[in-house]
């Protein structure tokens, strides 16, 4: 691990510490860091550092960091060789000099008031856990038109809704230092693509702290799932992880809920079973060339089966999983 030390913080001595942190996890971000680095340059506060870990720097991202070190307080930390989101979280933390802690991750395109926002959260308790949902920015392809639209806006609807507000930790979030440090570092077991950041939340929960979710905090998000071949990778993934999340806490933290003996959770079972995440991905690519050409309606419950189908093929299948991510 090689740690670059980056720019110095602005009107700062060496020896002060900045309010705030913000802990960047990336894996080849060399085209998203710039535009989240545009975004923190037009901040309100200047009381904060930025710490990129790289996790396996596999397309010179460093060197974007550096070039930003010159203007911000920004530096980074580059992993030798891919350790997972999880190790890269632990690593930024642990560098981190602010008592209040901001992941931030590399797709985001925070508002000007974005750091002073989540500092604001913490003024009147430390035992708080801030939530900013994404607000999802899709090109214009067939998932998003006949899916990612709609259900990101239905997502940010029943999470609004919701009393297990844990659930919904994921890439924009902060606590204080204090909190940080009771609850413990993020789960390395989580070696792939998801459901570390779910086991945080729900960890913080049971620590006792109030977990929030703030709207003046939504961001601007840049989806990587794009496509429906994209999105059915990812929840094949998370599905995967989630397995070891019950594996570790039980069913029963989400609630009783009765299986669904429908049509509808039968066809998902059975596809499940039979397919794999390659037949899973070759059924997605047919789907993303034919959507445009079928009712909104069946479009969107085409790529529902699956995305579900996907989710639950990976609980049954995480020996397909890649930790490559």
């Amino acid at each position: 691990m090689v740690v670059t030390p980056g720019g110095s913080l602005s009107e700062r001595s060496g020896t002060e510490r900045p309010v705030a942190s913000l802990v960047i996890p990336s894996r080849g971000g060399v085209d998203r860091l710039p535009h989240l680095f545009h975004a923190l340059g037009r901040q309100t506060t200047t009381d904060w550092e930025a710490i990129v870990v790289l996790d396996g720097d596999i397309d010179s991202s460093a060197g974007v960091v550096d070039a930003a070190a010159a203007e911000l307080p920004v530096r980074s930390i580059v992993f030798d060789e891919n350790r997972g989101r999880s190790a890269a979280l632990n690593a930024g933390f642990a560098a981190a000099r602010g008592q209040v802690l901001i992941r931030c991750d590399d797709d985001l395109r925070p508002a000007p008031d974005y750091v002073a926002s989540h500092i604001a959260r913490h003024e009147s308790s430390t035992a708080v856990g801030v939530i900013g949902l994404y607000r999802n920015v899709y090109p214009d392809t067939a998932y998003a038109r006949a899916y990612g639209r709609a259900r990101d806006r239905r997502f940010r609807e029943e999470a609004y809704a919701a009393t297990a507000t844990w659930r919904y930790w994921a890439g924009n979030v902060s606590v204080t230092r204090e909190t940080y440090d009771r609850v413990g570092d993020y789960d390395e077991d989580y070696r792939a693509y998801g459901w570390e950041d779910v086991d945080w939340g729900y960890r913080l929960q049971v620590f006792g702290a109030e977990v929030i979710l703030a709207p003046e905090l939504e961001t601007l998000h840049h989806i990587a799932a794009v496509t429906t071949e994209i999105r059915i990778e990812r929840a094949f993934h998370s599905g995967a992880a989630r397995r070891t999340f019950v594996g570790k806490h039980g069913s029963q933290v989400f609630g009783e809920r009765a299986p669904d003996h429908g049509w509808w959770g039968r066809l998902i079972d059975r596809t499940a079973e039979r397919d794999g995440l390659s037949q899973l991905r070759a059924r997605a690519r047919k789907a993303d060339a034919t959507l445009d050409r079928m009712p909104r309606w069946a479009a969107e419950k085409r790529v529902s089966w699956l995305v579900e189908s996907a989710a639950r093929s990976g609980e049954m299948h995480p020996e397909q999983v890649s930790a490559d991510v």
